[in-house]
């Protein structure tokens, strides 16, 4: 049974690495690798000489103090302030220290008491902090070595020949382990989420300047036109000609001009709110979103934009607007920086559906990507401009594969750069 459980912690903590590569888990993994060994030369099953059962002792002690650094979380020495939190923690540290003792006393294997001595430091000495993984582990050996103090379960054992506790030790020590490298796993994954959300926001502050700009080309026609509107108003009033029907006619222009700066406002707060409202929204709301966001700068570079629908114009999916508006700004952006010296310059978006998928091609007739580098366009911190990030095609495709469980690719396709993006289809 002991040799049964530890062997699955190793080949599931292996697995853990090898999707995290955190390096607590390859050191706990190694620990119990040569736990295995010790206790297979322990239990007498195989006769394996004396030198050896060392040598796995200390590797299995050493990966142990790896691990235990590497999971350890808070504070090693707390900051001490005065002489009540000095006599305070000393006496924390004895605990440890008495706590420790007696857990290799009782089972008589280091490796697993330089872990549990090295995690009840964390716990002790950041009591106001909530670490769970460590708490669940920590709480669960202490509890075991109290009630085998208060009912002294080791003679016991010993009196009566049952399992040995060494070997007890591995079985629970592996069980309790598993369980609180899941609530470290759910913490990880947590903090990774966090991270992304981090860089999402950076990729837009990032082109703040730039969209700032756009936003200036944007209201000085709407302002030009409402300052034309009042001067001709004025004009028509001083010289008493200005009429019922003129004066409507003027109004409702000046209306048009203010509902189109109060889309545009609309506009570029809902792209730059870090919303996480779930929703089922238009393909075409998302796209017209960006256009507002980037018609001063197509325009700027005389850049076309041809958006075509080869489905129903107001085919829905479910995610989040703005974070979808965001991976179009990306490869839009992207598009235009590669066309600024291409003649007659162009970009197409076509929008077509299956009965479960929405498929949206991106392309444009600037230079081809080279082959070599076409794999590595989703890699975080990878980017072919000079003064790029390198972070904004890596969070198209964390958004596309997470929030909205599809797929995103790019290839050369003749004497065009595609962009394809696949996503599920709203059910409505």
């Amino acid at each position: 049974m002991t040799f049964g459980i530890v062997l699955m912690t190793i080949v599931y903590t292996f697995i853990r690495y090898a999707y995290s590569k955190e390096i607590f888990y390859i050191s706990y993994c190694f620990m119990q690798i040569f736990s295995l060994l010790y206790i297979v030369q322990y239990s007498g099953f195989w006769d394996i000489s004396l030198p050896f059962r060392d040598l796995f002792l200390i590797c299995a002690s050493l990966s142990a103090f790896v691990f235990a650094i590497n999971f350890f979380q808070g504070k090693f020495v707390p900051i001490m302030k005065n002489y009540k939190e000095l006599v305070f923690n000393t006496l924390l540290l004895n605990i440890v220290i008495l706590s420790s003792f007696y857990h290799y006393m009782l089972f008589e294997y280091l490796p697993y008491t330089i872990i549990y001595g090295i995690l009840f430091t964390s716990i002790i000495f950041n009591l106001k902090s909530s670490f769970k993984p460590t708490l669940v582990y920590v709480l669960g050996w202490s509890i075991l070595c109290l009630l085998l103090f208060i009912f002294d379960f080791k003679s016991y054992y010993e009196q009566k020949s049952f399992m040995d506790l060494v070997l007890l030790a591995f079985a629970i020590e592996a069980i309790l382990f598993t369980v609180s490298v899941s609530y470290k796993y759910d913490t990880l994954k947590q903090e990774k989420k966090e991270f992304e959300n981090m860089l999402f926001q950076q990729s837009k502050l990032a082109k703040s300047g730039e969209m700032i700009a756009n936003i200036t080309h944007q209201f000085r026609q709407p302002l030009n036109n409402l300052s034309y509107i009042l001067i001709n108003l004025k004009k028509r009033f001083l010289k008493e000609g200005l009429d019922k029907e003129y004066f409507e006619k003027k109004i409702s222009q000046a209306n048009n001009q203010i509902e189109f700066l109060s889309k545009t406002i609309n506009d570029f707060k809902e792209f730059y709110s870090p919303s996480k409202k779930r929703e089922i929204f238009s393909v075409k709301e998302a796209i017209l979103n960006v256009q507002t966001i980037l018609q001063a700068d197509l325009k700027k570079y005389n850049i076309s934009l041809d958006v075509s629908y080869k489905t129903d114009e107001n085919i829905k999916v479910f995610g989040i607007k703005n974070e979808l508006s965001q991976v179009f700004l990306a490869i839009l952006s992207n598009s235009k920086d590669a066309l600024k010296n291409v003649e007659e310059p162009k970009i197409e978006i076509e929008v077509n559906s299956s009965s479960a998928e929405v498929t949206i091609l991106i392309s444009n007739n600037g230079p081809k990507i080279e082959e070599n580098n076409l794999s590595k366009l989703f890699k975080p911190y990878f980017s072919t401009k000079e003064e790029g990030t390198g972070l904004g095609l890596f969070l198209c495709k964390q958004i596309i594969e997470e929030s909205f469980n599809g797929k995103i690719e790019v290839f050369n396709n003749k004497k065009r750069v595609v962009f394809s993006l696949l996503i599920e289809k709203a059910v409505i």
